[in-house]
């Protein structure tokens, strides 16, 4: 079954452009042209991924991505922007966008990101030995095959994007990975394009699971080296 995509965009010659390039790997693509009617297809589609642009009428992709991110965690979003500065990426990942790309982009790079999110979020299926499908770490409840994470049988909703990264740390407690080990193991790229775009991701993971556990901590930072998981 073909995974469902929506973009949302008000630039024309982009989203025809996408189109042609997302039908061509048999996806099945839905196009809104502001955020307004964005919000109403997504409630009408089951839908597998999102590419969501910041500037637009009505309502801008920042308060689009917020909205969504109330009511579903899951559902990948990758956010265009022809803005560059990094507060600005830092300000949309913030949000809950799972990946960022500044226009005028490389189509053939957008296609990778839309394929390496939809493998985060569980949709296209990787075959794992079934002896690593659960793990325990501490207080979590980690269920690799399903994408589920839970706190004394209570959920933790998790992006896919902050759920790659809890399995990463997870899987081996009290070893420290960089920024740079974190973004090559997780984005599954060599060069890591911003150091806070790993930060950022790792600030909204360590808010949940702090809040899930009363305050108590799991993700520690090591200051100048990185991140590791402490029980």
């Amino acid at each position: 079954m073909s995974a469902v995509i929506l973009i949302i965009d008000d630039d024309s010659d982009i989203t025809n452009l996408l189109r042609i390039y997302l039908e061509a790997e048999h996806y099945k693509v839905h196009i809104a042209h502001d955020g307004e009617e964005g919000l109403q297809m997504l409630s009408r589609h089951s839908i597998n991924l999102i590419i969501l642009d910041v500037m637009m009428p009505k309502k801008d992709g920042i308060l689009v991505c917020r909205e969504i991110r109330q009511n579903n965690q899951t559902v990948p979003i990758l956010m265009l922007s022809a803005k560059a500065q990094d507060m600005d990426k830092i300000y949309g990942l913030t949000t809950g966008a799972d990946d960022y790309l500044i226009k005028p982009f490389n189509t053939l790079e957008l296609i990778a990101r839309v394929k390496a999110l939809l493998r985060r979020s569980g949709y296209l299926q990787i075959n794992k030995d079934s002896s690593t499908e659960c793990l325990i770490c501490g207080p979590l409840e980690i269920n690799k095959q399903k994408h589920t994470v839970s706190i004394d049988n209570n959920p933790l909703k998790l992006t896919a994007i902050e759920f790659d990264i809890l399995c990463l740390l997870c899987s081996k407690p009290g070893r420290v990975y960089s920024s740079e080990d974190i973004f090559q193991l997780v984005w599954n790229e060599q060069e890591i394009y911003s150091s806070k775009t790993v930060m950022v991701h790792i600030s909204n993971l360590r808010a949940k699971i702090d809040r899930a556990l009363n305050g108590e901590k799991l993700i520690v930072t090591v200051w100048g080296v990185g991140y590791k998981v402490e029980y």
